[in-house]
């Protein structure tokens, strides 16, 4: 159960803490599938998330138009994250990633920067949702596939007992 200090360093693992979004102000850097997926999710808890990129997704263009999310369709500015909470950094450009890190790190905001699990603050969680039930998994940023199938697997059983009821 309690584990050595020692090798908490080595080991480290996230806490599972569940945050109300719904008036804080989240930047998402990126516009491809997975800065879309990360928008689509964090728009089923806060309807403040911008998200910046010089080229989109019809998708995320889509959910712009529909005035759900804030479009920024443009090359991020340190200004971008002047009044946010969290920032997710999902693009393709190592360099622009490492940049947006850096940026948040100093200015305090908590980041995610989707291909870098040593660059994180948090993990963004496979999300199951029902009625007001919210599950969120990781596998602290090592096994995606197996978070996924846990996920899958908890959204069955649900399901089942719902069907039950």
């Amino acid at each position: 159960m309690w584990q050595d200090w020692r090798g908490f360093m080595k080991n480290k693992r996230y806490f599972p803490m569940f945050v109300d979004l719904s008036d804080k102000n989240i930047v998402v850097v990126g516009g491809g599938n997975i800065a879309t997926r990360r928008v689509k999710t964090l728009l089923q808890f806060t309807r403040n998330v911008t998200a910046v990129a010089p080229r989109m997704t019809p998708d995320l263009v889509e959910l712009g138009k529909a005035g759900m999310v804030t479009l920024q369709q443009r090359a991020v500015k340190r200004s971008d994250f002047a009044a946010a909470y969290m920032v997710i950094a999902a693009t393709n450009d190592h360099k622009l990633n490492d940049e947006i890190y850096r940026i948040c790190k100093e200015e305090g905001i908590y980041v995610n920067i989707a291909d870098d699990k040593d660059k994180c603050d948090f993990y963004f969680p496979g999300i199951f949702m029902q009625d007001e039930l919210v599950v969120g998994i990781t596998a602290s940023g090592l096994d995606h596939k197996k978070a996924r199938r846990v996920r899958v697997a908890i959204e069955q059983a649900m399901t089942e007992a719902s069907d039950e009821d």
